[in-house]
C-alpha cells in the first residue's frame, strides 16, 4: 500500500482557473477539440492555435442539471435500472480581463466595434455612419496590412483596426474566420456596407507603420486578408442587452498546479446563455466591482454558459464536458 506521504500528490491544488476559447464552426457545427493525449501539458502562456488566452477568470462555477431517473419494476415498483433524463449543464464565472472576446461572451449575444465615424453622422448608440474604409491590397499577411503610401497616413500606431469583406447583401453567418453574427435578411441590418467590419473579430492593433503598410502587434484571427477588404479605424468596442445571435465557442478551463496534478475541463460546444441561479442578485450582475484598496475597485465580467451536446466519435456517446486529470509525477493512481 502507498504511504500517507506518497498519497498527498494526489491532492490537485491551485490558485486560479485560467480560461482558452476556440471558434465553432457554425455552418457545420464543428468544434475546437483538446485532446488530452496529443496536448500533453497545454502550454498555457503559449496556446496552440486556434485557442485564445483569455486570463484568469474566478468564481468558477460548474453544475450538471441532469437528472438520473430510476426504471421501476415488479409488485413494488422497486428501482430496477436507471436511464438519464434530459442533457442539461451550466458553466458560470468572471472574467478578470476585458476585451474583445471577453466582451463577446459575456454579453452574449452580437459584439460591435465602434468604427471611427464621420463627424456628421447621425448618432447612434451602437457607431454611427463610419469614414470609408480604406482597400487591402495584395500582398497582405495576417500580421502586414498593405494600404498603399497615400492611405498608410490615416493610421497611426496604437490605433485599432477591423480589416474584414464589405457587406454584399448576403445571409447567414459573417465574419472573417469567425461567425460574428448571423444575417437572416439583408434589410435587417440596412444593407450596411460595413455591417461586417461592425461585428468582425478580425481585429488588430497596430504596431508600427511602414511606407505602405500596417504592421500589427498580434496576427488578425482570420488569417491573412483578401486583396479587395476594407479597413476601418475602431474606436471602442460595445454590446447590448439584447439581440437574436447567441455566442457559440469551444472552452478549455485549466486549474494549473501549484502542486499535484493539474485539471483540464474541456467543454466542445459552449453557449451564451442566462445565469443557472437567477434568484440570486449577485448572479444577476454583469459587472461586479472587486475591490483592490479603497476607493479602488476592479470591475469583473461575469458570464454564465449552457453547454452543447458533442457525439463522442470513439463510441457515439452523447457527451457535453471532459474531465482530464494530469496526475503529479509519481503520484499514487487511486
Amino acid at each position: 500500500m502507498p504511504s500517507f506521504a506518497s498519497r498527498a500528490a494526489m491532492v490537485p491544488v491551485t490558485r486560479r482557473v485560467r480560461a482558452y476559447f476556440a471558434p465553432v464552426d457554425r455552418a457545420s457545427q464543428t468544434p475546437t477539440i483538446f485532446d488530452p493525449g496529443k496536448y500533453g501539458i497545454f502550454p498555457l502562456d503559449s496556446p496552440p492555435a486556434p485557442w485564445l488566452d483569455l486570463g484568469w477568470i474566478e468564481n468558477f462555477a460548474r453544475c450538471s442539471l441532469t437528472p438520473s431517473e430510476p426504471v421501476r419494476a415488479g409488485i413494488r415498483g422497486a428501482p430496477a435500472g436507471q436511464f438519464r433524463g434530459s442533457l442539461e449543464a451550466r458553466v458560470e464565472f468572471q472574467f478578470r480581463e476585458w476585451g474583445k472576446l471577453q466582451m463577446a461572451l459575456a454579453g452574449g449575444s452580437e459584439h460591435l466595434n465602434v468604427l471611427a465615424s464621420d463627424p456628421n453622422a447621425t448618432a447612434q448608440p451602437s457607431g454611427g455612419t463610419p469614414l470609408s474604409a480604406v482597400a487591402v491590397l495584395p500582398g497582405s499577411s495576417s500580421r502586414e496590412v498593405i494600404v498603399g503610401a497615400g492611405a498608410v497616413a490615416s493610421f497611426s500606431p496604437g490605433d485599432m483596426i477591423a480589416v474584414d469583406a464589405g457587406y454584399q447583401q448576403q445571409t447567414g453567418y459573417v465574419g472573417a474566420g469567425i461567425a460574428a453574427a448571423y444575417v437572416a435578411d439583408p434589410a435587417a441590418v440596412n444593407r450596411d456596407p460595413d455591417y461586417v467590419r461592425r461585428v468582425t473579430f478580425n481585429l488588430g492593433r497596430v504596431e508600427q507603420l511602414t511606407a505602405t503598410s500596417l504592421l500589427l502587434a498580434q496576427p488578425l484571427l482570420g488569417g491573412a486578408p483578401a486583396s479587395g477588404w476594407g479597413v476601418q479605424k475602431v474606436v471602442a468596442f460595445v454590446d447590448r442587452e439584447g439581440g437574436s445571435f447567441f455566442q457559440e465557442w469551444s472552452a478549455l478551463f485549466v486549474a494549473e498546479n501549484e502542486s499535484g496534478g493539474r485539471i483540464c475541463l474541456h467543454y466542445p460546444r459552449l453557449s451564451s446563455a442566462s445565469p443557472a441561479r437567477a434568484s440570486s442578485a449577485a448572479i444577476l450582475e454583469r459587472e461586479q466591482s472587486v475591490e483592490i484598496t479603497r476607493p479602488i475597485s476592479a470591475l469583473a465580467l461575469r458570464a454564465a454558459f449552457l453547454a452543447m451536446p458533442y457525439t463522442d466519435e470513439n463510441d457515439g456517446q452523447i457527451a457535453v464536458c471532459y474531465r482530464s486529470y494530469f496526475p503529479a509525477m509519481m503520484a499514487a493512481l487511486y
